[in-house]
Order: structure tokens, then sequence, then C-alpha cells
């Protein structure tokens, strides 16, 4: 698991092959990843947007952004978690992830980055 901590909000990530969802031979490669947003600040805050970067491991690069995540844009009081899982195909057997959320404290509207710390996606069988 790879965490990373902005202005109190810790953002933590853990990630899976999906091989009943991969197709190797045609370069097809799913991954999912299971994010946990913990409001470790004073504040009560809310996610608003998200910035992904994901690069294949044959030097592609995709730029992602949005509104919230899987629909969503979360409100989370000073100690509470947020937890959703999504997913990626890739085109390589390996690459990586990272980014950002635009996050808002409610109290004064004070509107802040917070790192998705990089990781990385790696199809079990590469490991060996």
């Amino acid at each position: 698991m790879t965490s990373a901590i902005t202005e109190g909000v810790r953002v933590s990530v853990l990630t899976q092959y999906q091989p009943e969802y991969s197709s190797p031979m045609q370069a097809h490669f799913v991954f999912t990843y299971r994010i946990t947003i913990e409001n470790h600040s004073e504040h009560t805050v809310q996610l608003l947007r998200r910035h992904w970067f994901i690069h294949d491991s044959n030097g592609t690069v995709r730029e992602v952004e949005g509104e919230g995540v899987v629909g969503q844009q979360p409100v989370l009081e000073p100690g509470e978690v947020h937890e959703y899982v999504s997913g990626c195909n890739l085109r390589t057997s390996m690459g990586k992830m990272g980014g950002t959320y635009l996050m808002e404290r409610i109290m004064d509207g004070k509107q802040f980055n917070v790192t998705i710390p990089e990781f990385t996606m790696i199809a079990p069988y590469r490991l060996n």
C-alpha cells in the first residue's frame, strides 16, 4: 500500500491485477485500485475533482480529469474515511498512476490539491 498526506488528508492506494478481464495477447491489461481517503485535519473537506496521470511502460502517458470520484463528491468530517474502488486498463503489463484531488474546506471555501501518491500496476507474472 502506498500513502501520502497533504494538509491532513491521507490518501492510500492498493492495486490488484484482474486476469479475468485482461487479454495479454491483445495488449489489454486491467487493474483495479482501492483508494482510502482519511481526513486527519480539523476541518470538514469535500473532494471536488480528480486529476490523474496514467503511464504505460511503453512510454504512453494519458491524462484524465473530471468531477469527483466514481460519480461522487464526498464530504469528509474530521476523522472520517471515504473508500472507493475504480479501475484502469493498460496496453502493457506494467504501468503507474498518480495525481491530485482538488479539495475544498467547507468553512471558508479554501481549495487545495491533495497528492494521490504514485503507485505501480504490475501483472504478477512479471514479478517472477
